[in-house]
């Protein structure tokens, strides 16, 4: 991944502001959203701490792998440095040992490569559920996004005529029924 990409943490989410408008979104489901989009970072980033984690293990276990090879070789070294006569047996001993634990070294560096390939994947299937999860929250926002410009573009509702003055029913100070369904505050906001 390069450094241009953006980068979001659980803490960014909590702490984003959206800001207020006029016809704003509703801030319980936006500050539900954000909490269960915080929850779920944490989680990818713990899954990825973990697995950061063991992919580290393997490499110290390589690298001691690694220090082992070297110290058999330094051992063979002092071995041919012995006497004459136990110099050809030592020497065969040093070769099969070192045939033995190349033998061992390669089992192990080829396990633990199969390992880090398996954590690879594992990372770029938690890569494509990250992308996937952010598409389907794109999506999600721009539906919303369309949805609220829709309602913004239609119409508001007529309001109805005002009875006049003396009319049968004795309806002049009576308010229009729209307003009795929760004042005009309400209705602006609806």
């Amino acid at each position: 991944m390069s450094d241009d990409v953006f980068h979001l943490t659980p803490v960014d989410v909590r702490r984003f502001d959206f800001g207020s408008a006029l016809r704003g979104y509703d801030k319980a489901r936006v500050d539900q959203f954000r909490d269960q989009v915080a929850e779920e970072l944490e989680r990818l980033t713990r899954a990825n701490s973990e697995l950061e984690a063991k992919a580290k293990g393997f490499h110290e276990q390589l690298r001691a792998f690694r220090e082992r090879d070297k110290a058999l070789n330094d051992a063979l070294i002092t071995a041919q440095q012995l006497r004459a006569e136990t110099r050809e047996q030592a020497e065969r001993e040093a070769q099969l040992i070192l045939r033995e634990a190349r033998a061992e070294g390669e089992k192990l560096v080829e396990e633990a490569r199969r390992t880090v390939r398996r954590l690879e994947a594992q990372v770029d299937a938690l890569e494509r559920a990250r992308k996937a999860y952010l598409a389907q929250w794109r999506a999600f926002t721009e539906r919303q996004a369309m949805e609220l410009r829709t309602a913004e573009e239609s119409p508001a509702p007529e309001r109805p005529e005002p009875v006049a003055d003396g009319a049968p029913g004795g309806a002049r100070d009576k308010a229009p029924s729209w307003l009795d369904e929760g004042g005009a505050d309400e209705g602006e906001a609806k």
